[in-house]
């Protein structure tokens, strides 16, 4: 007689063969299967009926077939094997939390009144891990990989499996699980377990490798750099493998290496653009930062507008240019024995300048780093231009009345000279009337004289100075010398 069972609980796993039909005269053993596959801790149920013709007194089973110790005797067993079945038709039996050692061959024996039977073969139970498998434990970032859930045994086909990445659970309920594009955030520990059961496999890590990302560049100063300063720049870029080699460049000049590139006592050259270059095995990023330093104003100097002459009424600019970072916000403008500013700007203008804006200016340039203060410069204001067109109008004007007034004292001169001798012919001829010598009255009259006195009178002409000066003249003695002294006879 045969009995069928009802289906073993969702805590069983049976792999279903083809069954075990043991028969002889008078009895016969029917197995469900003759190999299970059960995971480690689970409980397993192997399913049995049999018949006799014989009066049955003791039905029992044992893992040797010829030993034939009772498994409920055995201390390894005895607190975790349940006969379920009836003694007289159902010989099944259920083993809790199976191990490894429990995997083995099971026989079904029977005594009667008449013999004893073991059957065989008997039912193979094994006992199996679950085990993830990989194609291999690194992919690399954008290429497919496919982890499978294994184990030792075969289970059934019907089995729901359940996938784990760092303890989240995945939604795959495959045996497989298939990652067509890995991604980096796929890299971690992967354990499956079956739906129903206890048993997890252990974690297995899958590794992603992909090359650097961009790096990062940091500065160690807060935000302003300025000149004398320490800076450290730190590169640092995620990758797996990890990075190698940092490269660090200045525009396109390498400066440096090493995540961490120091300059100390930095100088207004140092600004800049910096590159960082990350490698790892399986490629290289850049990245770049713009290095700004600061500095106080110097090379600070001060030009007047003008490349000639100032003078009067001239409009001036005088300019001031200075080199800093960040640029001057401050100019001002000082002139000498002056403490206050005379005024602002870069650019300090005059408009119809005077003689007293002469003398030396400076100016001083600021930002919020420092002051410092030019060289001076000298203006020099100038007469009004009207005043030196008329000054050699006025010089000549000043030597031709200068040599008028030359000529107008000779006219005189001459004039008296001739009245003169208009007196001096009347007188002679009063004389000749009463006898006196003719020579006397010859010796005056001048027509009758050397030409030397019209050569005296010539002179005096002439030694005018052709620019208006006037040389004082000298006559010529010998003409009053010759001339006699006039005899007066007086009458009674």
């Amino acid at each position: 007689m045969s009995i069928i069972m009802a289906p073993p609980p969702l805590h069983l796993i049976l792999l279903l063969m083809s069954p075990g039909v043991y028969s002889a005269d008078g009895w016969d053993v029917t197995y469900s299967s003759s190999h299970i596959c059960a995971l480690k801790g689970s409980t397993v149920t192997i399913n049995c009926t049999f018949h006799a013709d014989f009066q049955i007194k003791k039905a029992y089973w044992t893992e040797t077939y010829d030993a034939f110790a009772d498994l409920l005797e055995d201390p390894k067993y005895s607190e975790r094997i349940q006969y379920v079945g009836y003694k007289r038709d159902d010989c099944s039996f259920r083993l809790t939390d199976v191990r490894h050692t429990d995997s083995h061959e099971y026989y079904f024996r029977f005594i009667t009144d008449k013999n004893k039977w073991t059957d065989g073969p008997g039912v193979t139970l094994a006992v199996t891990d679950l085990q993830v498998e990989s194609e291999g434990e690194t992919v690399m970032e954008g290429h497919s990989v496919t982890l499978t859930c294994e184990s030792t045994c075969s289970l059934t086909d019907t089995s729901t499996f359940i996938w784990f990445r760092n303890t989240h659970t995945l939604n795959e309920r495959k045996k497989k699980l298939i990652l067509p594009s890995v991604r980096r955030e796929n890299a971690g520990d992967y354990s499956c377990a079956v739906q129903g059961h206890k048993l997890t496999s252990p974690p297995r890590r899958l590794h992603v490798t992909y090359p650097p990302d961009k790096p990062v560049i940091s500065i160690s100063s807060s935000g302003v750099i300025v000149e004398g300063d320490s800076v450290n720049l730190t590169c640092s870029s995620e990758s797996n493998p990890p990075v190698h080699i940092y490269s660090w460049f200045k525009e396109e000049t390498s400066v440096g290496s090493g995540n961490i590139y120091r300059i100390s006592n930095i100088r207004s050259d140092h600004s800049g653009q910096y590159k960082c270059k990350a490698r790892n095995e399986l490629g290289h990023k850049y990245s770049a930062l713009i290095l700004n330093v600061l500095y106080p104003p110097r090379s600070v100097s001060a030009s007047i507008s003008s490349s000639g002459v100032i003078v009067e009424g001239d409009s001036v600019n005088l300019t001031c240019s200075s080199e800093s970072n960040p640029p001057v916000h401050i100019y001002s403008w000082f002139k000498e024995n002056q403490t206050s500013s005379v005024g602002s700007g870069n650019i300090y203008s005059i408009s119809n300048i005077r003689s007293d804006h002469s003398g030396q200016y400076k100016c001083k340039a600021e930002n919020e780093h420092g002051e410092k203060y030019s060289d001076s410069v000298t203006l020099n204001v100038l007469l009004h231009h009207s005043s030196y067109r008329s000054l050699p109008v006025g010089i000549t004007v000043a030597c031709g009345g200068l040599f008028i007034i030359i000529i107008i004292i000779i006219l005189i001169f001459i004039i008296k000279r001739m009245q003169m001798k208009s007196r001096t012919r009347s007188t002679a001829h009063e004389y000749e009337n009463d006898g006196v010598s003719n020579d006397t009255y010859t010796a005056l009259d001048l027509n009758t004289r050397s030409s030397d006195l019209y050569h005296t009178l010539a002179f005096f002409t002439q030694t005018v100075h052709p620019e208006g000066a006037r040389t004082t003249p000298i006559l010529n003695s010998s003409v009053y010398e010759n001339l006699p002294a006039p005899v007066l006879n007086s009458r009674s």
